[in-house]
This record gives C-alpha cells, structure tokens and sequence, in this order.
C-alpha cells in the first residue's frame, strides 16, 4: 500500500501535542498537512486513537468524506468537505487529549487512509468499526503520533 505523509505544524511525529489541543487547554484540532495521496483515491478518512486508554481504545476524531485534494486542515478546524462523526467523549467533532492524571503518557495515533470507494459508518464509531470499513478500501495510509500526559 502506498504511503501518505502526514505531519503537524504543532509537534513532531512521537513528540508531544502541545496543551492547547488538549481536552483541558482550548480543545482546538491540531493543524494537519498531508502529501503523497493517489490520484485514484475517492476519499479520505481521519482517524485519531488513543490505544493507552484505560478502557480500550477511545477514539478523539473520525472525520470521512475529506476531499482528496485537499493538503490538510487549518489550524482549529475539520478537514475540508469531510463530516466530523461522534468521538469517544460523545460530541462530535475533535475532542482533545484527556489521560487520567498520573498516567505515563497516552501516544495518540492520527491515521489518514486514502479511499477507492466511500465507506459506511456509525455516527459513533469505535476506533475498531473504523479499521474493519477502511482498511479493505484504502489505497494509501499515514500516520502520524502525538504524546500527552497530564
């Protein structure tokens, strides 16, 4: 599978998301660029996990239907053209960084996928429902990890 780059102005790939994406600071969506997505992509998928939640897997952000010639987000906004689906916090749209106080750092996985058809989602999905629908159909991937604790 081709690869997608994604990246953020505001951390580096493993390196700390800074506190004002976080649920506790301005719960602002961090900006995101991405490069290298197929010419034949239909669409793209966002995904941001936290696989280090004490109750399994939560999921921070699903947005579907992003352009796939778009080159990223601005900062503190959705994807453009794509539907912001329900997070694990049961709001939707972006819903930042939240470990339990005292926890090591939680690693916070955003995954891009590249599309040839459209999938079907919850409008609440587990971070599970979102591999099984995109996993199949993706053309390309990239991820991108952020670390937070409080």
């Amino acid at each position: 599978m081709a690869g997608i780059d994604l990246k953020s102005s505001a951390f580096s790939d493993h390196a700390p998301i800074p506190r004002r994406h976080a649920l506790e600071g301005e719960n602002e969506p961090p900006p995101l660029t991405w490069s290298g997505v197929p010419d034949d992509a239909s669409e793209l998928v966002l995904l941001c996990e936290d696989p280090d939640a004490p109750s399994g897997t939560f999921v921070h952000w699903v947005a579907v239907g992003i352009d796939p010639h778009t080159g990223g987000n601005a900062p503190g906004r959705p994807p453009e053209g794509g539907t912001e689906l329900v997070n694990g916090f049961h709001r939707r749209g972006w819903g930042g960084p939240h470990p339990p106080p005292g926890d090591e750092a939680h690693r916070y996985f955003f995954r891009l996928y590249a599309l040839r058809e459209p999938c079907v989602l919850p409008d609440e999905p587990t971070a599970e429902q979102v591999h099984r629908a995109v996993e199949p159909k993706a053309v390309a991937s990239g991820t991108l990890v952020g670390v937070y604790r409080r």
